[in-house]
């Protein structure tokens, strides 16, 4: 058999064993490892492909609007990036939140989604269409709005592992920094 043969062999055994989360049972490759590709050195684990309509809905949710997460620690085995998607229906406004210390980027992928924060004390709207982007700092609190007659869907990218939302009861509920990071309204009941 050639070098090139064997390379070949070689790449077709790593994509059958490349794990999946649609696949059921753990890679033969793992060696007993449950699934985990922990043992392998960075530049020998997999990708990891998430196809589309199988995202998890069991996410922070906010009211108003629907969260899909595609990758995380939980789906893909990510180690500093949150990956989803979110999905605003027609004539609907979503709740006030913000999502901690994550920095998260928004790209708008179809309908034309508004973005609702304060600035000196105003509302700010930032209005968009497909192929726009905004970015979240962290800790800002906002709220999207879809004030037209076709849904909104946008791409998430979050800075930390997970999904972090903290719904507020309105963009300008105080928001407490603890040096630890995690930011919840100064009056946690303010959220019930």
């Amino acid at each position: 058999m050639s070098q090139e043969d064997l390379a070949a062999q070689d790449i077709t055994q790593a994509a059958n064993d490349a794990w999946h989360r649609d696949m059921p049972g753990d890679s033969p490759a793992d060696n007993g490892h449950g699934g985990s590709h922990d043992h392998l050195p960075l530049w020998q684990k997999p990708l990891h492909h998430v196809k589309a309509g199988t995202l998890d809905a069991n996410t922070g949710q906010t009211k108003g609007m629907k969260r899909f997460e595609a990758l995380s620690r939980k789906h893909g085995g990510t180690e500093k990036i949150w990956l989803g998607e979110n999905h605003v229906g027609p004539q609907m406004k979503s709740g006030d939140h913000h999502h901690g210390e994550a920095e998260t980027g928004i790209y708008i992928v179809s309908g034309h989604p508004e973005f609702v924060f304060l600035q000196d004390g105003e509302e700010r709207r930032i209005e968009t269409g497909p192929g726009d982007y905004i970015f979240v700092p962290p800790y800002v609190p906002h709220r999207e709005e879809n004030p037209h007659s076709q849904p909104a869907v946008v791409v998430l990218a979050r800075s930390t592992q997970e999904g972090i939302v903290v719904n507020l009861p309105s963009l300008d509920t105080p928001v407490e920094i603890p040096p630890d990071g995690n930011a919840f309204p100064a009056d946690e009941s303010a959220c019930d």
